[in-house]
């Protein structure tokens, strides 16, 4: 054991063991040992006792190899969260500051912090603030908000009803991603994409197909142009990938300069990841006119497509066969019949 805890049944366990015995249950828990009834948010009181005898064994036999276990910490309190969301919707700077740090180092803690912290709604809280900031124009603590909807955004039905009630959320995050001098710019820049990322995946179609504009699709390419983290890149193009089936978001897209863009990103020798991603887009982007005739003024759109063959993935493989498909059965030219 590392952290042993006692369950309302007298009986003690390793924390870590008897939570995923609890999770995991088809039907009502029990106690393993005794069978009683054992709810799946049963209390687990620390067993302190137990614990520093565990930690005495492990000094005594420190020669043999044995590392002492860390003290645990103690799981984040419910009531502390609550207070803590409380301070993020008052008015008080210096509050919502103090508070934002808390909960973002609860979030960086652990996972099952992140989940804890979803269900008692801090993503809808930090959701309503930075919508606050946006409309305000302040940036405080905007940073400490990225990093805990990154980990607390989850897809429930309840966060696609508070992004239809506040359409504007996306647009406050192209904001944040045109502010200078925010913290750490490439790192605060790959958060807000994360979480932009995530929220586009449980935007409803209506929403997607009517708020995004040019400048939105605009401010994705350059995202792929720029000086960008591999990890910003990814979210850039998994947001394009999410987007480009809805309304005139592929026009859109296309008009923004994304092909050219994927094209020179691609020969740059990107990570496979970074490949996939990119023939999925331009797939898509290549089933359109428009999209294949930017396609086809880059000198180096075919042979960076045939050299990829056989390299990445089997899914890779087919995305480029469509793009070489569709370009030799609807707008080949000389150049293409050549090669």
């Amino acid at each position: 054991m590392k952290d042993p805890v006692t369950t309302v049944t007298g009986i003690t366990y390793d924390r870590e063991t008897i939570e995923k015995w609890l999770t995991r249950a088809a039907s009502a828990t029990v106690c393993p040992v005794t069978k009683q009834p054992l709810a799946r948010d049963s209390d687990l009181t620390p067993n302190h006792m137990l614990r520093r005898l565990i930690q005495a064994w492990c000094i005594a036999n420190a020669k043999k190899g044995i590392d002492r276990i860390p003290t645990p910490k103690s799981p984040v309190q419910r009531s502390l969260v609550l207070k803590l969301i409380r301070d993020v919707s008052k008015s008080n700077n210096l509050l919502n500051l103090n508070a934002l740090k808390k909960l973002a180092e609860l979030a960086a803690e652990n996972e099952k912090n992140q989940k804890f912290m979803g269900e008692a709604g801090v993503a809808k809280a930090i959701i309503l603030f930075v919508l606050k900031s946006f409309r305000k124009g302040e940036t405080l603590g905007l940073e400490e908000a990225l990093r805990i909807l990154q980990f607390t955004w989850s897809h429930t039905t309840e966060n696609k009803k508070l992004l239809e009630e506040n359409a504007d959320f996306i647009q406050s995050m192209l904001w944040i991603l045109k502010i200078t001098g925010l913290g750490n710019t490439v790192k605060t820049q790959t958060h807000a994409l994360i979480v932009l990322k995530k929220v586009i995946e449980v935007a409803s179609a209506t929403l997607t197909a009517e708020t995004l504009n040019h400048n939105f699709f605009t401010e994705m390419v350059n995202i792929l142009r720029g000086n960008s983290s591999p990890q910003a890149k990814r979210a850039a193009l998994g947001i394009l990938i999410q987007t480009c089936p809805f309304g005139r978001n592929r026009i859109r897209i296309i008009e923004a300069g994304a092909v050219f863009e994927l094209i020179e990103l691609e020969l740059g020798n990107p990570e496979k990841k970074i490949t996939d991603l990119i023939f999925c887009l331009l797939a898509q982007l290549c089933s359109c006119a428009d999209g294949r005739q930017q396609f086809l003024k880059h000198s180096g759109g075919i042979a960076v497509a045939a050299k990829r063959l056989l390299r990445v993935s089997p899914a890779t493989d087919d995305r480029v066969l469509y793009v070489i498909e569709s370009i030799a059965r609807f707008s080949a030219t000389r150049v293409v019949r050549i090669i």
